[in-house]
């Protein structure tokens, strides 16, 4: 088994199996670590397709990002009181292995795969992405006008954030 392959193997069982644990846990906090394992799972077989850009992207947006969002609304909400009915739990658990099992079937029942030595090295990507968008004649003004867009409404959030309630004078 080459290493390509082994690495493959490797991040789509991490991936996938996150997945599922992040699915199927009972803790909403044990589901999160899941959730990250996935998303760790996804960066790496962005690199083994040597997209290196979306691999620090997946990295640092979602793993970093929405991982902690999604943790911070856990910590704020309170916790529900009653248990999940029995039901839910095998009806979620079939309509979540059905699609997996078809793709199984699918995956198994190809016959050939192609020569993956005709198949070109891979490069990276963030040289061409960071020239793309510098370059004057590029993507330099449409990236510029989107920070100062976003700026714009990070300022405005915190204005509307920071507002103070209306103060009664009367007695």
């Amino acid at each position: 088994m080459t290493g390509e392959v082994l690495a493959f193997s490797l991040f789509s069982a991490m991936a996938v199996g996150g997945a599922g644990l992040a699915l199927f846990h009972r803790s909403a906090i044990h589901s999160a670590f899941a959730l990250l394992a996935s998303f760790l799972g996804v960066a790496g077989l962005y690199l083994n397709l040597g997209a290196d850009f979306l691999a620090v992207t997946q990295v640092l947006l979602y793993a970093g990002g929405i991982l902690v969002l999604y943790l911070f609304g856990l910590m704020l909400v309170p916790p529900e009181g009653e248990a999940p009915r029995p039901g839910r739990r095998a009806l979620a658990l079939v309509l979540a292995a059905a699609p997996v099992a078809i793709f199984l079937i699918a995956f198994l029942a190809r016959s050939s795969w192609g020569d993956p030595s005709r198949l070109p090295e891979p490069e990276g990507t963030v040289r061409g992405i960071g020239l793309a968008l510098l370059t004057p004649d590029g993507w330099l003004v449409p990236f510029e006008y989107a920070s100062i867009l976003l700026l714009a409404a990070l300022v405005g959030a915190v204005h509307l954030a920071r507002r103070s309630a209306p103060k009664d004078d009367s007695p």
